[in-house]
């Protein structure tokens, strides 16, 4: 999976920190999400594009291998 999470947060100026506590969830898992260490559920990813005003596509992606 190809995922730009931490390039909207970066656009939006956020830290991990804001990130999470403006969505309802930790730092360490925002930070598991950017690492690709957890895989976030349909909802936290819809949260994550409502917040970045985006499609979910234009945070994660699927690549050829998935």
């Amino acid at each position: 999976m190809i995922n730009e999470l931490k390039v909207q947060r970066a656009i939006h100026n956020l830290t991990q920190d804001e990130l999470a506590k403006e969505i309802g969830v930790s730092r360490q898992n925002i930070n598991s999400i950017e690492t690709n260490r957890y895989v976030p559920s349909t909802i936290l990813s819809l949260k994550l594009s409502k917040k970045f005003n985006v499609p979910v596509n234009e945070i994660f992606r699927l690549e050829e291998s998935d």
